[in-house]
């Protein structure tokens, strides 16, 4: 039978439990300091502004429609071809401060467009506008579904497993979160309602790799109850580890398929997911399995708070034997 990862392999992932927490400790605090200073590149989504799809005459290219609307007066503006060449169609997104500058982005494209093409050689297919109070509104109601999200795994794995479990399970997820927001703040690429939806599916994909150690974990724990609970998650995190390799590299192959012939529509989707597989799949590893070590832990030294002393562990008490005062003076 073919076997990517041996079935005795055994692997020392807990032993260096506090270098890796120490490194996703660092990540987050800087996508932190990056949000507070540099801040996400947000879309029209949530930022306000227009989406207009426009489809050109046969000689038209990228370039030639870009010039054509800097020279209609149109600023702040981004051109996005649609679907295969020859389709001629493209995805003007543009940016305005309020409502009024938005409303008018739609007529400024038009003008430029007239002002060397005649009505019947173009055509605008479709046109959204969205303002900047109902951008506001949707940045915030999306950062509440991120948030609405992780209460609920909370809870989901706190009623399937133990309570020891779920703040690693939800830590893990708010860990891949910040680390694939804080490649968006650093590469500045839009953040729009579709990299938000790429994000939510992160964390379902992320919480599923999670739950299968965390089970193997409470598999091994009825099996053996006196092992150390840090040889207990090596040996789940052992066992699932070809399972977790053969998914994360089938799914990541899939995705970068998405990536590199799905097109610019898609294109962010697939690199928040391409990024969120390999956080997701490391978190899952070290940061999840290691806080589950650290509160197994806890909960036992809260319940044996002398367990490390030998005698108390051995029931009996100690008595100090003073010297005899009659031989002092010898």
């Amino acid at each position: 039978m073919f076997e990517i990862i041996k079935h005795d392999v055994q692997i020392d992932f807990m032993s260096r439990r506090r270098i890796w927490v120490g490194l996703s400790m660092v990540a987050i605090l800087a996508t932190l300091v990056l949000m507070f200073t540099k801040g996400l590149n947000f879309g029209i989504d949530f930022s306000g502004g227009a989406e207009i799809q426009i489809k050109v005459p046969a000689t038209w290219d990228t370039g030639t429609l870009r010039s054509q609307l800097s020279k209609g007066g149109v600023e702040g503006f981004s051109v996005v071809q649609l679907g295969e060449a020859d389709a001629h169609e493209f995805l003007v997104r543009a940016k305005g401060g309020d409502d009024r500058s938005v409303t008018q982005i739609s007529t400024k494209v038009q003008s430029a467009m007239l002002q060397t093409l005649q009505p019947g050689e173009f055509e605008i297919t479709r046109s959204d506008i969205v303002g900047p109070a109902a951008g506001s509104l949707l940045r915030k109601r999306g950062f509440l579904a991120m948030l609405y999200a992780l209460l609920v795994i909370l809870v989901y794995v706190a009623v399937r497993f133990d309570a020891r479990y779920a703040p690693g399970a939800v830590i893990a997820l708010f860990h891949d979160t910040m680390v694939v927001l804080g490649i968006f703040v650093l590469t500045q690429r839009q953040f729009d309602l579709t990299i938000l939806a790429a994000v939510l599916a992160l964390i379902g994909y992320s919480n599923n790799d999670t739950i299968i150690v965390f089970d193997r974990v409470r598999e091994t724990l009825h099996l053996k109850p006196g092992l150390a609970i840090e040889k207990v998650v090596n040996i789940a995190i052992n066992e699932t580890l070809g399972r977790t390799i053969m998914t994360s590299f089938s799914t990541f192959l899939v995705v970068l398929a998405l990536y590199l012939f799905g097109g610019p529509v898609i294109e962010g989707f697939a690199f928040t997911l391409l990024c969120g597989i390999i956080v997701g799949t490391y978190s899952s590893i070290f940061i999840a399995s290691s806080l589950v070590v650290w509160l197994t832990k806890y909960q036992e030294r809260r319940k044996n708070p002398h367990s490390q002393s030998p005698d108390k562990k051995s029931g009996k008490k100690s008595y100090q034997v003073r010297p005899d005062p009659s031989s002092a003076g010898l």
